[in-house]
C-alpha cells in the first residue's frame, strides 16, 4: 500500500513538471471562415459579420461600427433602411476618429451600395484619414463604393460576398 502511494505522489509531482519543461511557443490556428450566408437570415448575417469584421481589425483600436443591411422580404424594410440610413449619416456627421472601422454588409449587395454611398454623401475629403471602410458585397457594386468613400480618405477594403 504505500509503495502505491509512493508511486501515486511521484506521478503527481512529476506531471506538472513535464509540462513546464516543454518549451514549444504556442500555435495559432487559423480558423476556417464562416460561409456567406445565402438567405435572408438576420442572425446568418450578424455570425458572418462576427467571423468577417475582426479579421479585419489589425490596427484598429476602437469598436467597430457596424451596418448590416436587412433583407428586403423583412418586415417594414423601408423603414429599417431608412433608420439604418439614418444612423449611418448621423454617425458620419458626428465625426469617425482614427482607428475606428465601418463594415457594411446585407444580403442585397446594391441596398448595401446604396446605404454607403448615401451615408458619405456630403463628408469633407480628407475627414476620415485613418479610418476603415469595409465593404462585404460584390465585385459589381465594389467601384461605386469605393469612389464613394474614397475623397474622405478613408483605408478602404473589399470584402466579396460570395
Amino acid at each position: 500500500m504505500k509503495t502505491i502511494n509512493n508511486m501515486l505522489l511521484a506521478a503527481c509531482l512529476a506531471l506538472p513538471l513535464a509540462a513546464c519543461q516543454k518549451e514549444e511557443a504556442p500555435q495559432q490556428v487559423e480558423r476556417a471562415a464562416v460561409p456567406v450566408p445565402t438567405t435572408e437570415d438576420s442572425a446568418s448575417w450578424r455570425t458572418y459579420l462576427q467571423d468577417q469584421v475582426p479579421r479585419h481589425m489589425e490596427g484598429i483600436t476602437n469598436q467597430p461600427y457596424i451596418y448590416l443591411v436587412p433583407g428586403e422580404t423583412t418586415e417594414d424594410f423601408e423603414g429599417n433602411y431608412e433608420r439604418l440610413l439614418d444612423k449611418a449619416r448621423l454617425d458620419l456627421q458626428r465625426g469617425i476618429i482614427r482607428g475606428n472601422l465601418l463594415a457594411y454588409a446585407g444580403p442585397n449587395p446594391n441596398r448595401v451600395a446604396d446605404l454607403v454611398v448615401a451615408a458619405f454623401e456630403g463628408v469633407p475629403e480628407n475627414t476620415m484619414q485613418g479610418v476603415r471602410v469595409v465593404y462585404l458585397g460584390s465585385a459589381e457594386e465594389n467601384p461605386r463604393v469605393e469612389a464613394a468613400v474614397a475623397p474622405a480618405g478613408v483605408e478602404y477594403r473589399f470584402v466579396e460576398a460570395k
